[in-house]
């Protein structure tokens, strides 16, 4: 069905064709247990990315914090890495009962990011993934604190990415988008960082990579 939805047409030619390319791809990428936590421990201890949640609608809740993220020189790596991140961040919302529908939250911070963290590389492909591998997956993506010469970089990435995906994403700018985006989130999931009431920190990450390992 996501497959179907993400033709825009309802096309079952279309969509058994992203079905198969999927397939493809699920089975050249992942091993049939997932990507293993030891392919992508470098990354993991950045701790740049913190699972959150559910939101209000009772989605999973990832946020990236872009300030602790440095560009990969191994595109392989940074794709495992992707994929281990979309697969965890699903499989804390399914708990078990997949029916097709399961979506997740995305928050990218991109407080306090200098020269060294960008990487358009990465954006892209995580969208990209989104919207090839991942379809329907995507929610709603937020993103916050954007710099001002962060804005060339957004453009060139929002040239990979098609329309059903960009109206997706809403970058908060003022004080009724953070109103907004803190009244979607929720109190509940969202930490007191971002104007919630839940808790963001090293021992909470250092939990969510347990639990991450929990899933695997």
């Amino acid at each position: 069905m996501r497959f179907l939805v993400a033709t825009r047409s309802m096309d079952p030619d279309k969509a058994a064709k992203m079905f198969v390319d999927w397939q493809k791809w699920r089975a050249s990428m992942v091993p049939p247990t997932g990507i293993p936590e030891l392919e992508v421990k470098d990354e993991l201890e950045f701790r740049k990315i913190c699972l959150q949640g559910p939101t209000k609608s009772g989605h999973p809740l990832m946020l990236v914090i872009t300030s602790k993220h440095f560009p990969s020189k191994d595109q392989n790596n940074l794709s495992q890495f992707v994929v281990y991140v979309l697969d965890k961040t699903i499989a804390s919302g399914i708990k078990g009962k997949e029916v097709g529908d399961e979506k997740l939250a995305g928050v990218i911070d991109l407080a306090n990011i200098t020269y060294k963290n960008l990487d358009a590389r990465g954006l892209i492909t995580g969208f990209q993934f989104l919207q090839s591998y991942y379809p329907e997956r995507l929610a709603k993506c937020y993103i916050l604190h954007m710099p001002g010469f962060f804005v060339a970089v957004w453009k060139f990435v929002c040239r990979f990415l098609e329309k059903a995906t960009q109206e997706k994403i809403v970058i908060v700018t003022d004080e009724e988008e953070q109103r907004k985006f803190e009244e979607d989130i929720g109190a509940d999931a969202l930490p007191e960082e971002y104007g919630g009431r839940a808790k963001l920190s090293s021992s909470q990450q250092s939990k969510m990579f347990f639990f991450l390992r929990l899933l695997q």
